[in-house]
């Protein structure tokens, strides 16, 4: 077991007051928890329902990718939600670290398609958590409301098989392709995210966009 997988990082601030406030709220515990799968999908669901899933960050700032600063926003990316359950299960001593790839999604919106250059997302990012002797995977990204809206099917968690996006939403439109793996890291690789993001999506760094009078749950189309 790499050492780095129960560690702060840079990013992910399991020693931060903040996080471990929050995860006492959210568990009970504040250090080591005698329930490590029970605690672990308490905090999945707290970080996918609590936190506003919003795709529109400043990039140039490289606050956008912690997991403390969702606490302080109230709302967060893939990357940064996903970074802070990480967070939240290394302050109770389980193993955790970030896994990314490449996606492609169906049902962005228009915007998200011109930010992104299509409608393929770089560096996806979710979370391993090791319970049970084994890597299990959460994705906490996006929100019970936002899922609702959409149509989609809320990615569920039980700590003991993978919770990854689904190829089909509710109405059986494609959804959800992962694409390309770029493996897993014990903190955010911001440098390569960062170097992806100015090759394929250049526009990501346009704060024309993030400053847009929409929230991304806003300009999505509702479902039925």
């Amino acid at each position: 077991m790499n050492k780095d997988y129960l560690l702060p990082g840079r990013y992910i601030e399991s020693d931060d007051v903040q996080v471990v406030d929050y995860v006492q709220s959210v568990t009970g515990y504040s250090t080591v928890t005698p329930y490590p799968l029970e605690s672990a999908v308490k905090l999945y669901y707290a970080v996918r329902d609590g936190f506003v899933y919003d795709p529109y960050e400043n990039f140039h700032d490289l606050e956008v990718f912690s997991g403390r600063r969702v606490l302080q926003r109230g709302r967060g990316f893939c990357i940064s939600k996903a970074a802070l359950l990480a967070a939240g299960c290394r302050a109770l001593s389980v193993p955790a670290r970030l896994g990314f790839a490449d996606v492609r999604n169906h049902l962005a919106s228009p915007r998200m398609r011109e930010l992104n250059n299509g409608d393929t997302f770089r560096w996806h990012c979710y979370t391993e958590i090791y319970l049970n002797d084994q890597w299990v995977k959460a994705t906490p990204a996006f929100d019970l409301t936002l899922c609702e809206r959409t149509g989609t099917q809320p990615l569920e968690f039980d700590g003991l098989t993978d919770s990854v996006f689904h190829e089909y939403d509710s109405g059986q439109r494609k959804h959800m392709e992962y694409i390309t793996d770029h493996g897993v890291f014990s903190d955010v690789p911001v440098e390569s995210v960062l170097a992806s993001f100015r090759e394929n999506c250049p526009k990501v760094f346009d704060q024309s966009y993030s400053a847009a009078a929409n929230s991304f749950i806003d300009e999505v189309q509702i479902k039925k």
